[in-house]
C-alpha cells in the first residue's frame, strides 16, 4: 500500500493530521510533527474499523503530506475543520458507497465499545472527563449537528431516533458528487465522511482508553 495521503491544518497550539482518503483516521497534536506522531501511532487502530466496511489496511504505511492550510477556531478547539482540495474530488458511486462504509463503521466501532464499557471511566490527572452515558449522548448530539450541517434537519436522541438519522446520513453519502457540497450547505461528501467519522472513532478510543482493565 502507498503512503497515507495526509491533510495537516495547524491553528495556535493545536495541529490536526487526517488521512484523506480514509474518513475517521485523524489526529491532533500541539503542532504539526506531533499532530503526524499521534496519527502514525493509530494506524494499527484504524485496522479493525476498515476491517468493519471491508476494507484491507496496511498499519505500516507511511504519511505523505499532500495538503498544509491553515486551521481556524474549531481546529484549536479541537475538531478537524478544513475543507481539504482534495475533499472536493468528484466522488462516483464506488468511491461514495466506500465513504459511507467507513462511517458506518466507526459508528459501530463507537456502539460496540461503549456497549461493553462501564459507565465510570478513569478520570485524567485533574479528575477531569465524562462518563461513559455523558460521552454517547454528546457524541448523539453532534452527529444531529451534522445532519443538519447536511440539509438533513435534527432529531431526538430516542435510539430509534438516531437510527434514522444515521440512515439519511448513509444515504447522502452514498450519492455519487462532483465534489460540491451536500445539499449546498459547506461540507462536500469527503469531509462530511471524515468529519463525522473522527468524531466517533476519537469518542470511541477515548472510551477504550479510559476503561479500567478488568
Amino acid at each position: 500500500m502507498s503512503a497515507l495521503r495526509v491533510l495537516v491544518e495547524i491553528a495556535p497550539r493545536r495541529a490536526f493530521a487526517s488521512a484523506l482518503d480514509w474518513p475517521g483516521l485523524a489526529r491532533s497534536g500541539r503542532d504539526e510533527a506531533r499532530a503526524l506522531e499521534a496519527l502514525a501511532g493509530a494506524l494499527p487502530r484504524y485496522v479493525a474499523v476498515a476491517a468493519l466496511a471491508g476494507e484491507a489496511f496496511d498499519p505500516d504505511a507511511g504519511l505523505e503530506v499532500v495538503e498544509r492550510r491553515p486551521g481556524d477556531a474549531t481546529t484549536a478547539f479541537g475538531a478537524p475543520s478544513v475543507v481539504a482540495d482534495a475533499d472536493r474530488a468528484p466522488t462516483d458511486a464506488t468511491e461514495a458507497a466506500r465513504l459511507a462504509a467507513l462511517v458506518e463503521a466507526a459508528w459501530r466501532a463507537l456502539d460496540t465499545v461503549a456497549g461493553t464499557a462501564p459507565e465510570a471511566l478513569r478520570k485524567g490527572p485533574r479528575g477531569g472527563g465524562r462518563d461513559r452515558a455523558k460521552i454517547v449522548a454528546h457524541h448523539e448530539e453532534a452527529d444531529a449537528a451534522y445532519a443538519a450541517a447536511l440539509g438533513l434537519g435534527r432529531r431526538s436522541a430516542d435510539r430509534a431516533a438516531v437510527a434514522a438519522m444515521r440512515a439519511d446520513v448513509l444515504a447522502a453519502l452514498r450519492r455519487p458528487s462532483d465534489g460540491s457540497p451536500i445539499a449546498g450547505r459547506r461540507w462536500p461528501a469527503r469531509y462530511a465522511a471524515r468529519r463525522i467519522a473522527w468524531h466517533a472513532l476519537d469518542h470511541a478510543w477515548e472510551i477504550e482508553d479510559r476503561t479500567e482493565p478488568a
